[in-house]
């Protein structure tokens, strides 16, 4: 209900009008007290640091349906929008987006009556690539006939712009050659340029030419850069003329990657006049996990929230929301995102009060919120010692409020809350988390609870996988293993594999390796391939004297002839999507084989053959990070209740489960060692892709005369990742809702690409401190 002074202030209000004022009103009393001050946002620049599990996702869907209601109170009538723009909303993924326009749906026509319309929600790289795609002619972006790639360190444009240098400037090579110390050794010589061209230069490529796009610096720039450091190989002078010949090669064959669609989108705002006519489409930008944005991503969402005035452009202020949380910040150390961003953005608000800090967090029980709060507090605590930039804001976790409108928060804790244990070795881990698992299944009072295994890496996450499925399987739980599922290359890999065996049928390997394909994926029953595949023409077409052959081998046969024919039958350009309906792929699959499709024919569309389709595939199989397209949430897909999940701690972010298990908590993983490879020694005690991508964001945060040499610049590489690992594992306890278990076995593998060889390890410090504090 309206009080008597509001009634009387909206007198003049029409019915309409009165009828969203009341929604909105209603809204605000069903949240929390920092969460009503993100809805009560109208105009100009707004930060808010939000702690895990403090609601800021339906604080920000709260917020722009409240912001859409208010524009449509400035109209006459209360029914119509008006002409001032769209609010957008930007996130990281898909599946986020798609998650928050749910909820600004769901405000907007079950709160406030209202149709679901005046707010668009994008990607970073989708709102660029939007950008980019109204105005080719600036943006220098054919989308027709561009290809977009995600090239790693091993794709042939990199592996190419190596060879070009190395050809340019041999002494550079012959330099790099000789190391901090040479004896002349033949061998030894031949044995180091190997390491150089194959990988030391191919990843000086591919991270410095990333870190430098995403900060929008050019092959000049960072050229220009060089002048300013000291080390003795020019690092960053050799980067800048691989960046320079990479791109050339791009450009040759009309390849872009996603750096290029945001430098593409700011190329066209540089234009007034197309930068005037995006700008009108905006009124304001909400920007989600603002601490994983680049320096150039920001820009873009500033220009565009530009406030427009009388045809006036006023690059400040700007009607842009920024939230997010800097001790969640996590992927700076493969990509430019680097929470000391968002960070000044906050800084820069407060001075103008216009900053919220969402302290309070109704995920977790006290015990959990305890835990992350003290690794914060003991980890900055090292740092300050060790005179190292602190990893943490000092920004603690609180539970909510007693008198919060909002019910069923920080849930009662199983049990003590919190389990820590020190298992005899990595099997005995297993035991140990299993029996917790089966006891907790089993309880009446636990019925229905999510639960998941975070583990470091996908090498621990295979491995507890293969041992935990028979268990699960004894005991009715269902165990779903995230990076099992996803298996982001296994479509280009499969369809390359029966693609290989339609071109080379008579080829003994290749029949193998797809009976091998059909038999993984349950088209044909498991049989002696070798013996098979030994005689190819004999299995495919057995003459009129052969034994009849069982009925498993006759079905195997049939499937391989199937392919076969289509390949004689079909044209070029189906006959991926073909290969996918084939493998009995399912809705995402195809999706995925589709875009692969999509991909190698525009690729080949000037040089079609059976050939270059093949070269182009292995090129994407061996070369590039192909993503699969996603049909469900990510949310859904592992946070079901009954179900066991197993996942990366990176994947964990954004999400949260009852119960959370964090085995194999060593020192050697977290935070690990930066260390560099003993076959790379030879150029120092540093790795060069580190010491330019730690040169390049010095420069670029700071006005240095000189750079930091390549000592300087591994020793601070180190302490970044340092700090990023133990907020990895802040984000990890704070995953869990009523039980977190943790623990560091005494015998654990050095690597988990050789899980058997167990040896004795050191606890994670972070874990001992834990272990030492709630014990």
């Amino acid at each position: 209900m309206l009080s008597e002074s509001e009634s009387a202030g909206n007198k003049h209000l029409s019915p309409a009008s009165l009828t969203i004022e009341k929604a909105i009103s209603n809204i605000r009393k069903g949240l929390r007290t920092e969460q009503q001050s993100m809805i009560d946002w109208e105009h100009g620049p707004l930060a808010v640091s939000a702690v895990p599990g403090a609601g800021k996702s339906t604080g920000m869907a709260a917020a722009v349906a409240t912001a859409i209601a208010r524009q449509y109170l400035q109209s006459a009538t209360g029914f119509h929008l008006p002409n001032q723009g769209q609010l957008v909303v930007v996130t990281v993924t898909r599946s986020a987006a798609e998650n928050i326009k749910t909820k600004i749906r769901q405000f907007l026509q079950s709160s406030l009556s209202l149709p679901p319309i005046g707010f668009t929600v994008y990607t970073l790289h989708g709102l660029a690539l939007n950008i980019a795609n109204n105005h080719p002619n600036l943006s220098g972006l054919d989308l027709e006939n561009v290809s977009l790639i995600l090239p790693n360190k091993s794709h042939y444009l990199i592996r190419n712009a190596v060879e070009q240098w190395i050809t340019k400037h041999p002494e550079n090579y012959y330099s790099l050659s000789q190391g901090i110390k040479f004896d002349g050794e033949e061998t030894e010589l031949l044995r180091r340029q190997l390491i150089i061209r194959t990988e030391v230069l191919p990843d000086l490529a591919s991270t410095t030419i990333h870190e430098a796009k995403s900060l929008g610096l050019l092959p000049p720039d960072l050229q220009q850069l060089s002048k300013y450091t000291t080390d003795k190989y020019s690092i960053l002078k050799i980067a800048s003329e691989l960046y320079e010949l990479y791109d050339d090669l791009m450009q040759q064959q009309d390849f872009i990657d996603y750096d290029d669609m945001i430098l593409a989108a700011l190329r066209v705002l540089k234009n007034p006049d197309a930068r005037k006519a995006e700008q009108k489409k905006v009124f304001a930008i909400f920007e989600d996990e603002a601490q994983d944005s680049s320096p150039l991503q920001t820009k873009l969402l500033e220009i565009l929230a530009a406030k427009i005035e009388d045809n006036k452009i006023y690059s400040s202020p700007f009607n842009l929301v920024r939230v997010g949380d800097p001790n969640q910040a996590i992927n700076s150390t493969f990509t430019p995102a680097d929470p000391i961003y968002f960070r000044k953005f906050c800084t820069s608000c407060d001075k103008e009060g216009r900053l919220i800090t969402m302290s309070q967090a109704g995920r977790s029980a006290s015990i959990i919120m305890e835990a992350a709060n003290f690794t914060m507090a003991w980890v900055n605590s090292k740092c300050a010692e060790a005179q190292q930039v602190l990893p943490f804001c000092y920004q603690k976790i609180y539970p909510i409020d007693i008198n919060s409108p909002q019910l069923n928060v920080n849930p009662q804790a199983l049990d003590k809350g919190l389990e820590l244990h020190i298992p005899d070795d990595i099997y005995h881990t297993v035991e140990l988390l299993v029996q917790k698992v089966i006891n907790l299944f089993a309880r009446e009072d636990t019925s229905g609870i999510s639960t998941a295994i975070l583990v470091r890496d996908n090498r621990q996450g295979k491995w507890l996988s293969k041992v935990l499925y028979p268990i699960c399987k004894q005991h009715g739980i269902k165990l779903y293993d995230l990076a099992e599922q996803e298996h982001h290359s296994h479509v280009p890999e499969e369809v390359l594999t029966l693609l290989q065996f339609c071109a080379r049928p008579h080829s003994p390997d290749y029949l193998k390796a797809a009976l091998t394909v059909m038999e993984q994926r349950k088209l044909i029953d498991f049989q002696d391939f070798n013996a098979l595949s030994i005689f190819p023409e004999d299995f495919l077409y057995p003459g009129p004297l052969a034994i009849t052959q069982p009925e498993p081998i006759q079905t195997a046969a049939h499937l391989c002839r199937s392919l076969l024919h289509a390949r004689l039958k079909l044209p070029l350009y189906e006959l991926i999507s073909f290969l996918g309906l084939a493998l009995n792929y399912n809705q995402a699959e195809l999706a995925t084989v589709d875009k692969l499709a999509e991909r190698v024919n525009k690729q080949i569309a000037y040089n079609a053959s059976i050939d270059t389709m093949l070269i182009t595939l292995l090129d994407i199989v061996n070369s590039e990070h192909f993503e699969t397209v996603d049909t469900e949430n990510i949310e859904v897909q592992c946070t079901n209740p009954g179900q066991l999940t197993i996942i990366t701690m990176h994947k964990a972010k954004g999400l949260d489960w009852d119960c959370v298990f964090m085995p194999f908590l060593h020192d050697n993983l977290i935070p690990g060692k930066f260390w560099v490879p003993p076959h790379s020694q030879f150029l120092g005690d540093f790795t060069l892709s580190e010491v330019a991508r730690t040169q390049i964001r010095s420069a670029f945060n700071a006005d240095l005369l000189i750079l930091p040499n390549a000592e300087e610049a591994w020793t601070k590489a180190k302490y970044l990742k340092i700090a990023e690992e133990y907020r990895l594992l802040y984000v990890a306890i704070t995953r869990a809702k009523r039980f977190l278990w943790m623990s560091a076995a005494k015998k654990a593998p050095f690597t988990w690409s050789k899980p058997d060889s167990l040896k004795e390890q050191e606890p994670c410090q972070l874990f001992t401190a834990i272990k030492r504090y709630f014990h």
